[in-house]
């Protein structure tokens, strides 16, 4: 039996991380339909590999299939032909979507967030029209600590990207598989796996904050190379009794 190569035992850690998220956080059960939403960045790239793969294992038993949505306002050229190579090499659907936004619409929200909203709708959309139940998103460890501290430092509450979150509105529950596993092991694996970058000129992302808590996220790590377990960890561990509580008093 042939040695398995450093990228090859890289790849299977990853998905031994997504096997525990799956049955951890419930994300997947048997007769699951779950819609990927293929970006062409590096992470809904691995998503499609890493659930097309599980797909075709035993347990639990699940469809997959996968959709591009073209934001016609954005200048973000994807190659099409190349994103349905990646769903047809594992035997998956693939669609494109097209839609915009108006970011003039309502000036009380970031350019970002319509944009992102927009495309959050589109997914609910496409996933009702095909039959699915659940929506997968190739958030990763990194982006999910990044938030939290994004959501503690700008907005003064204790909240995260969850693995797992329904949405009653819709009817649909969102999934993030991939929420165990480190970005850095995904930038790995896309230079293996030889993932093409797809070209993106967006004049709304220099106004987000996630590149700064990226950085506050290495620095911490820097002080303790364990942090990001730690706030992992912390956020199923909430110590009630030593936080500060408001009291209102009768007057």
């Amino acid at each position: 039996m042939a040695k398995l190569t450093e990228e090859e035992l890289l790849f299977r850690k990853v998905e031994e991380k997504v096997k525990k998220a799956i049955f951890e956080y419930g994300l997947i059960v048997d007769g699951d339909r779950i819609l990927i939403g293929l970006s062409g960045g590096k992470d809904s790239l691995a998503l499609v590999d890493l659930l097309g793969r599980r797909s075709k294992i035993f347990r639990p038993r699940f469809e997959v299939i996968v959709t591009h949505i073209v934001m016609s306002n954005i200048p973000y050229r994807s190659d099409i032909d190349y994103l349905k190579s990646r769903a047809d090499e594992h035997g998956l659907s693939f669609f494109v979507h097209e839609t915009s936004f108006d970011a003039s619409t309502d000036t009380r929200k970031s350019p970002c967030f319509l944009c992102s909203w927009t495309r959050r709708k589109a997914l609910f959309d496409i996933a009702k029209r095909h039959g699915c139940n659940k929506i997968a998103l190739g958030h990763h460890q990194d982006d999910i600590l990044e938030t939290l501290l994004m959501n503690m430092i700008h907005q003064g509450a204790i909240g995260t990207m969850p693995p797992r979150l329904k949405m009653d509105k819709f009817d649909m529950e969102i999934i993030r598989p991939m929420c165990l596993v480190e970005e850095k092991d995904l930038t790995r694996i896309a230079v293996w796996r030889g993932y093409r970058k797809q070209i993106k000129n967006c004049p709304y992302e220099s106004g987000s904050s996630r590149s700064d808590m990226k950085e506050v996220l290495s620095r911490l790590e820097a002080i303790n190379p364990e942090a990001r377990y730690s706030l992992w960890s912390s956020m199923s561990n909430i110590q009630e009794d030593y936080l500060p509580k408001i009291i209102n008093h009768k007057s």
